[in-house]
């Protein structure tokens, strides 16, 4: 055999190898979906646990629906709204609706965005009663739970666990229609730092733009995370200087595909597609909101201090703002320092102080929060710390409930409901407040960009030996 002929033999056969390090990137992989498909079962029969076994007429489950929801602690939203937004009718969202002057939602318009209206129509397509309903939600959105957790292994490997035997993964999975918007925000950092390919960083970043402008229209918070993504393709596109053509695109992109799912519902019946807004504008701080302005201006924070209320709807929505501003500033101080702009740790900073100074406070907002513990090195005693914080109040809150409406003793003193409601306020915002500084601080781990793509002959030699993905 020639010299070429050998050296082309060898080639052949180092190309169809496969490195020990690249199988074992896909047993991580596989591990890390397998548990992540566990926890999302063990979600589904938490909250299946309040339906059936008899069902009313409308489909509600029965007997005492009312108190197993709070006294069991396994209440969804998903199972919820099965009535009182035209769902158990099958009505199309939205393009009939309407809000009325104090609140209520009419005609299938419901107060989320037009791509999770579309996914609660079609989750209960072919459902009749609540249990249906839930077991078709859950159906639709297990898939993107499970994405989440593979997308998470390639961007951070082991790491990923917090995502895939999580508890908030247990307690809201299924307890509102999270999974989808959470995928889309973990894709768009996939997007740019994990894919393989030899697209330049400007075309990468236009794909995660697309992908955030469809988080917005699933939950809108991935929307603020365009900003801070725009100035890491403005930094770093072109390295020595400023690419503003590049950056420009990333917002254009994410406003295009909101525009463009958008515009349909807005055509086909805009005062349904406008109630969904006008119901989140409306909505007041009360008890069910868990927020720091409820819990900290107490009793001046009841529903009908209508002076209170009014003030609430400018103050929140500024300081939320007001959070953004400061975290996309010191993303750019560091950038300034270090030559990176850290847009991962500032998303996440912003969405602390979201979470923080909203005036609504959802239990299921944590999985939101959960994929940045992955992506960014918080130290792990902050995560256990708001694990634990979020675990109470997400138990406390409902058997606080359950003794409320049951007329039992619900004081701070009266045991366990109360005293877990008050730590899982104050010691979650406490902590939110905590890691909007670390968010900040902490060195991106992810900032060197995405792996070069690869080839057989790369992979037989040991390119998925990067420890950012498998």
């Amino acid at each position: 055999m020639t010299g070429a002929a050998l050296s082309t033999a060898r080639g052949e056969r180092v190309a169809t190898s496969v490195h020990p390090l690249a199988r074992t990137g896909r047993v991580v992989l596989a591990v890390l979906v397998l548990l992540t498909g566990i926890t999302l079962l063990l979600g589904y029969e938490n909250k299946a646990r309040c339906t059936g076994p008899e069902f009313e007429d409308n489909g509600r489950s029965t007997p005492d629906y009312g108190v197993r929801i709070e006294r069991d602690v396994c209440y969804s939203d998903i199972q919820h709204l099965w009535i009182g937004r035209d769902i158990d009718h099958h009505v199309f969202p939205y393009v009939s609706g309407s809000i009325t002057p104090d609140g209520q939602l009419l005609g299938g318009s419901v107060e989320y965005p037009v791509l999770t209206g579309l996914l609660i129509w079609a989750g209960a397509l072919f459902a009749h009663t609540d249990a249906g309903f839930l077991l078709g939600s859950a159906l639709l959105m297990a898939p993107f739970g499970l994405l989440t957790g593979w997308l998470l292994g390639r961007l951070a490997r082991w790491r990923a666990l917090l995502w895939a035997l999580g508890p908030p993964v247990v307690l809201y999975a299924f307890h509102n229609w999270d999974l989808p918007v959470v995928a889309c925000a973990v894709a768009a950092v996939f997007a740019v730092h994990g894919w393989r390919t030899d697209r330049s960083l400007a075309q990468r970043g236009t794909v995660a733009a697309v992908l955030l402008g469809l988080g917005f229209a699933f939950k809108l918070y991935p929307g603020a995370f365009v900003l801070p993504l725009a100035l890491y393709v403005l930094a770093e596109s072109r390295p020595g200087r400023l690419d503003w053509r590049a950056a420009v695109r990333v917002p254009l992109a994410a406003t295009a595909t909101v525009v463009l799912v958008n515009v349909p519902f807005m055509l086909a019946g805009y005062e349904g597609w406008r109630a969904s807004f006008t119901f989140q504008q409306l909505r007041k701080v009360d008890f069910t909101t868990n927020s720091i302005w409820f819990w900290g201006f107490r009793p001046e924070s009841d529903p009908d201090n209508v002076d209170f209320q009014s003030t609430m709807d400018w103050l929140s929505p500024t300081l939320v703002l007001l959070s953004f501003a400061v975290a996309v500033a010191l993303g750019w101080w560091r950038f300034r320092r270090d030559g990176v702009y850290p847009w991962v740790g500032v998303s996440a900073a912003m969405l602390c102080g979201f979470l923080l100074l909203h005036k609504v406070h959802s239990p299921q907002y944590t999985l939101w929060l959960l994929p940045f513990f992955v992506l960014v090195q918080v130290p792990w005693s902050l995560v256990a710390a708001y694990l634990l914080a979020d675990l109470a109040m997400g138990i406390g809150i409902f058997r606080w409930y359950y003794q409320l409406h049951a007329g039992l003793p619900s004081g701070i003193y009266d045991g366990f409901a109360a005293q877990a409601v008050t730590v899982g306020v104050w010691g979650r915002a406490a902590l939110l407040l905590a890691l909007f500084v670390v968010f900040l601080r902490v060195p991106d781990r992810l900032a060197a960009g995405p792996l070069p793509r690869r080839t057989p002959v790369a992979e037989s030699v040991g390119a998925t030996g990067d420890t950012r993905a498998p």
